[in-house]
C-alpha cells in the first residue's frame, strides 16, 4: 500500500486522484478531519483506509500496519502566518521526524513536502547554499529544520528519501485553505463575483502587482511526486516550481482572459507584511533536471486556465 499524510488536503488529495487515475487503489489516506470541509478533496477517490494522524503514528509505532510500499508526506500545518511555534514544530518538524525515522529502518521510500518558504527574503533559490535559507517565519524554519535533519540522515538511507521544496502551487482542492489558498484562487472569486481583481501595490522596489513569484499548477507538482516514486533512484532535497517567475498582473490578467471580464485594483500593502514577504521568488531547477526530471512545467496561462476550466467542470 501507499500511504498519502495530508491525504485530504491540497496536493495530497491531487496525488491520491493521479494514483488512482495510475490504478492504483490501494492508497491509506492519512490526515487531521478536524477540518472537515477537507472532506470534499476526498469524495470521487478510491481508498483502501484512512486514518487519524495520531492513530497512524501509533500503529505505525506499534507495527500494526500491513506492509507500507511508500510514503508521500504532504501533511503540514501551512498557515504562514501561524506563531505558535510549539505547535509548528510538533506538527511539522517532530512528526515529520518520526515518520522518516521508520522509513529509514524500514527501508521504505519518504517523499516530502518541504516549502520555498525555507528561502525567505532571499534572492537566490538554491537547494545547496545555505547562504540561500533565511526563512521569515516559523513554518519556513519548522521545514529547513526538518531538511536539515533529512540531509544529515541522507548518508545512512538504504531506500529513497526525497524532499520536495514546494513553489507557490496553486489549483484545485484548495478552496478550504481560506486565506492561505493561493492567489489565483482568490482572484478568481474576485473577478467571478466583483469583476475586479485586488492586488498589493507596490513593495520591496516592485511596481504595483509586479512583485514576482514561481507559480507552479498542481498537476506538475504531482507529477513530480510520482515520477521519484517511480524511479526510486535520486534522494535529496530538490526545488519545485516553473523555474520561471511571473508578476501577481500576469497571475490577474490570464483570470480576467477567462472570465472575459475584469478589470485589476491595488490596494494599500499590508503594514503587517512588509518584513515577512516574499516579493520575489524563482526556483533554480538545476538539481532537480540533473536527477533526471526532463517533463516541462505550465506557464501562468497555461495553468490558470487548467485551474479554471477544472473548477468550471466541478461547479
Amino acid at each position: 500500500m501507499i500511504v498519502v499524510t495530508g491525504g485530504a488536503g491540497f496536493i495530497g488529495s491531487n496525488i491520491v486522484r493521479e494514483l488512482n487515475r495510475r490504478g492504483r487503489d490501494d492508497v491509506v489516506v492519512v490526515d487531521d478531519l478536524r477540518d472537515g470541509q477537507k472532506f470534499v478533496n476526498l469524495v470521487g477517490c478510491n481508498i483502501a483506509d484512512y486514518f487519524d494522524k495520531a492513530e497512524f503514528s501509533a500503529r505505525l509505532s506499534s507495527g500494526a500496519l500491513p506492509k507500507i510500499e511508500a510514503i508521500l508526506h504532504q501533511g503540514a500545518c501551512a498557515v504562514t502566518t501561524e506563531w505558535d511555534g510549539r505547535y509548528m514544530m510538533e506538527t511539522n518538524y517532530r512528526y515529520s521526524v518520526e515518520l522518516l525515522e521508520h522509513c529509514l529502518a524500514a527501508r521504505v521510500p519518504l517523499i516530502y513536502a518541504s516549502s520555498a518558504a525555507v528561502y525567505g527574503a532571499s534572492t537566490v533559490f538554491k537547494e545547496n547554499d545555505r547562504a540561500a535559507e533565511r526563512p521569515l517565519n516559523v513554518y519556513g524554519y519548522s521545514k529547513l529544520l526538518f531538511d536539515d535533519y533529512v540531509r544529515r540522515r541522507l548518508p545512512e538511507a538504504q531506500a529513497l528519501v526525497v524532499g520536495l521544496r514546494y513553489f507557490n502551487v496553486y489549483g484545485p482542492g484548495e478552496a478550504h485553505k481560506g486565506s492561505m489558498a493561493s492567489v489565483a484562487f482568490h482572484l478568481h472569486g474576485q473577478v467571478a463575483t466583483t469583476s475586479e481583481a485586488r492586488l498589493f501595490e507596490g513593495s520591496d522596489g516592485y511596481g504595483p502587482g509586479e512583485q514576482r513569484r514561481d507559480f507552479v499548477y498542481v498537476g506538475d507538482v504531482v507529477d513530480v511526486n510520482l515520477w521519484f516514486l517511480e524511479q526510486r533512484r535520486a534522494s535529496g532535497v530538490f526545488n519545485v516550481g516553473t523555474g520561471a517567475s511571473a508578476t501577481f498582473n500576469d497571475v490577474a490578467r490570464a483570470i480576467v482572459a477567462w472570465h472575459g471580464k475584469g478589470t485589476i485594483r491595488y490596494i494599500p500593502f499590508p503594514a503587517e507584511l512588509r518584513a515577512r514577504y516574499q516579493s520575489f521568488t524563482e526556483a533554480d531547477l538545476s538539481a532537480l533536471r540533473a536527477a533526471g526530471y526532463t517533463a516541462p512545467f505550465r506557464d501562468v496561462r497555461a495553468g490558470v486556465k487548467a485551474y479554471l476550466d477544472a473548477l468550471g467542470t466541478s461547479a
